[in-house]
């Protein structure tokens, strides 16, 4: 890396590298008949793409122990460390891993596979997708709906 990139820079370089193989990653997908039946193809690889970099914490392109610890206690999770390896070998597809490398997310993702934090992160999406539909003023509460 050049000597004259620093700090905030180098980061910035850092990050377009890593979304230019991820989207390299992505076309690769786009262009498999395995996924041709997927519907809107192109913007669920665009939102696994921005979910996948939020938590690369090491920036190498693979969610590492850390990463996937961070993610689920962002979405209200903590799991143990048994738990989280589990989750890992279970991405990979029973290979036991240390990361979670990008296109064994999108396959975890896409596929028929229902490993655990795909599913997590699926009702996690559709949480998000409630709370944005509930707008306005709350509904009034009774005293029959206390619990």
């Amino acid at each position: 890396m050049d000597k004259s990139v620093q700090g905030g820079k180098a980061y910035g370089l850092l990050k377009s590298q890593q979304e230019d193989n991820l989207n390299s990653i992505n076309e690769a997908f786009l262009t498999d008949p395995k996924y041709a039946e997927e519907e809107d193809l192109t913007s669920k690889l665009e939102m696994f793409k921005k979910k996948y970099m939020e938590f690369d914490l090491n920036d190498k392109g693979e969610i590492d122990m850390m990463g996937l610890k961070r993610m689920l206690e962002k979405l209200g999770l903590a799991k143990t460390h048994l738990e989280l390896k589990k989750m890992m070998s279970e991405v990979a597809g029973g290979v036991s891993t240390d990361v979670i490398c990008y296109s064994d997310f999108l396959n975890m993702m896409l596929g028929k596979r229902n490993a655990i934090l795909k599913l997590i992160l699926m009702f996690e999406g559709m949480g998000k997708e409630q709370e944005l539909k509930e707008t306005g003023p709350p509904c009034r509460k009774t005293f029959s709906d206390l619990p």
